[in-house]
């Protein structure tokens, strides 16, 4: 895997190795992160994500030292290494070094590293889901305002769960039973002509992709209702979508062994989604064919 990595202002093409056994992040998991992609030289709400990340340390109690502004001079300069031809993904990344009495953190000694590195696109090619017994964590039971490390071992259970009834991804309901989301994407359906997403209701994150797509559908002229989903309304959906820095908009063909293809819905978003990548957000020179 092709990459670049900024650590204690220093760029290297090899992973550093940072941590050790009696480091707070290591041990406690006091790391927090965000994710962007570039693809042919567009890297788009690049802002957006740098900022949340300094809010994800914010809100985990963390003193980052790295401002948002910066962050992104500092993905500019690693995309610029990394070319335009590179399809990356864009992780900066907040961790805690040191304890205070062990177990509670110290805010004093958050670390900050920056990754950049090749990760291809999925192809717009569908996956199969099902929904599973494992739910999302109400605000007072864990950080759910921030993207955070320790959020990712609930979804990735989920993820086997499904993966072990024969799935590619897991849908996770909130501790209320309405659906919240994907493990590790948001969730969208279409049912006749509308398209519904669950409300975001600080139980999952509420994705910068995800806000992008709707406001890109409504303003093409779709109706988006944000509202409680029930699991029954996805068996009835004419279809099911993801949102998501990885994968941007991929469709769902097979919902809890339905077939199902990939919708106008889902089709419309993720043009109208590379349209305006591709017209807002590029930052090194096209390549040519």
């Amino acid at each position: 895997m092709a990459g670049v990595f900024w650590y204690d202002d220093v760029w290297m093409d090899q992973e550093p190795k940072i941590l050790g056994p009696m480091d707070h992040a290591f041990w406690l998991g006091s790391v927090v992160f965000d994710g962007a992609r570039s693809f042919g030289g567009v890297a788009p709400d690049l802002d957006l994500h740098c900022a949340r990340a300094v809010r994800s340390a914010v809100s985990m109690g963390m003193r980052p030292k790295v401002e948002p502004s910066r962050i992104e001079e500092l993905c500019r300069e690693g995309l610029a290494r990394m070319g335009a031809a590179a399809t990356t993904y864009i992780r900066p990344m907040f961790f805690i070094r040191r304890g205070i009495g062990s177990a509670r953190p110290d805010p004093d000694s958050t670390d900050f590293i920056l990754s950049i590195y090749d990760a291809p696109l999925p192809p717009f090619a569908g996956f199969s889901a099902c929904m599973t017994p494992f739910r999302k964590p109400a605000p007072d039971q864990a950080p759910t305002d921030a993207k955070a490390a320790c959020l990712y071992p609930n979804g990735a259970r989920a993820n086997v769960y499904a993966a072990e009834r024969g799935f590619d991804a897991a849908v996770m309901c909130d501790a209320h039973g309405n659906v919240a989301e994907f493990a590790s994407a948001n969730l969208m359906f279409a049912k006749d002509g509308m398209v519904v997403t669950p409300a975001a209701n600080f139980t999952f994150l509420n994705g910068i992709t995800r806000q992008r797509v709707i406001g890109l559908l409504r303003a093409a002229g779709h109706e988006v209702q944000e509202r409680a989903v029930r699991p029954e309304e996805l068996m009835a959906a004419d279809e099911i979508f993801s949102t998501g820095n990885y994968g941007k908009v991929l469709p769902c063909t097979n919902y809890e062994g339905r077939a199902m293809q990939p919708g106008p819905a889902a089709m419309s978003a993720r043009k109208l989604y590379f349209d305006w990548a591709e017209a807002t957000w590029r930052i090194l020179p096209a390549v040519a064919a």
